[in-house]
């Protein structure tokens, strides 16, 4: 089963993780996932939902669940193959541990892993607006190997409710590892206007 590793950390924007696993879930794909300790705070007051109680909605067979500091899981080695990592959403503080190299915790180190193996990485960056240090880091982890994402949803596809939304930003995030297999949020095309 093709699987990828979906990291929650502590900035608001829970629901985009949230609806990422659901979607990989859904279309077959096996999910590791991490919370930070604040993410999984931050994804319980957005959500209603406690890490165990979305688990519980989820295929136990399609979702393996780390601790954040659990530095001798699997996937904290390059002999574990993924198609990849997800952060959503990225907290500042999680981009500046990866653009310094700095593996304090499972995220960190799963992020370094991805981006030594050349495997794709993806930060939903969910902080707005932009001090100069968000950008430098930003520009350290591009030239990395890694996409960096703001969870900039488009308005050409005249969303309806905040479904239509958070599927747009998740769509263009899945986008970059699936070539729109998932069809989340309607293309751009200028004759629909």
């Amino acid at each position: 089963m093709k699987n990828l590793t979906v990291c929650i950390t502590g900035a608001s924007g829970s629901i985009y993780g949230k609806r990422i696993v659901e979607v990989l879930v859904s279309n077959g794909y096996f999910v590791n996932l991490i919370f930070s300790k604040i993410g999984e705070e931050v994804f319980e007051f957005e959500t209603g939902l406690s890490k165990e109680r979305f688990l519980s909605k989820l295929p136990e067979n399609q979702v393996k669940l780390y601790n954040q500091d659990d530095l001798f899981a699997p996937i904290s080695s390059g002999s574990y193959f993924s198609l990849g990592t997800i952060v959503a959403p990225c907290s500042a503080g999680t981009l500046g541990a990866i653009a310094s190299g700095s593996t304090r915790n499972l995220i960190h180190r799963v992020v370094d892993v991805c981006l030594k193996e050349r495997r794709k990485v993806l930060l939903l960056f969910r902080e707005t607006p932009l001090n100069r240090i968000h950008i430098e880091n930003m520009l350290k982890v591009t030239d990395a190997g890694a996409i960096v994402m703001p969870a900039c949803p488009g308005f050409y596809s005249k969303p309806e409710s905040i479904d239509d939304i958070v599927n747009f930003v998740v769509g263009k995030a899945l986008n970059t590892f699936f070539e729109n297999d998932f069809k989340l949020f309607k293309s751009w095309n200028p004759e629909d206007s």
